[in-house]
């Protein structure tokens, strides 16, 4: 989906499903630190939590789920760049974001056993 309808979306994913919580990957450099492509997506973030003030942002950090998810595919992604490495990078993306998710629930479900007890 193409980041200028992004507001578009959640308006209409918010209103038609009930979604308690909306994870936002952050970019984080290789040392954890917010660099300058996480500050233009946290800038982002402050943007549609004003938009969407009963929604709750979650951010999380994104380092490695891409390398992740090459690494968990067969066919690599080296090679002239046409329609099939297009396609390609796509399903990174979002396996990629697959895995950030998975990790986002895992801690999640960690933490919620962890704050309900035996």
């Amino acid at each position: 989906m193409p980041s200028d309808r992004l507001e578009e979306y959640l308006a209409t994913l918010l209103t038609e499903e009930d979604v308690p919580e909306i994870v936002v990957g952050i970019p984080k450099t290789l040392a954890g630190e917010v660099g300058f492509q996480a500050k233009r997506v946290l800038v982002k973030v402050e943007a549609l939590r004003q938009a969407f003030p009963a929604a709750h942002f979650v951010e999380w950090d994104e380092r490695f789920t891409t390398r992740l998810a090459r690494s968990s595919r067969s066919e690599p992604l080296t090679g002239s760049r046409g329609r099939r490495q297009d396609r390609a990078k796509e399903r990174v993306d979002h396996l990629a974001a697959a895995c950030m998710l998975q990790e986002y629930l895992d801690r999640r479900g960690t933490f919620e056993a962890t704050r309900q007890g035996p």
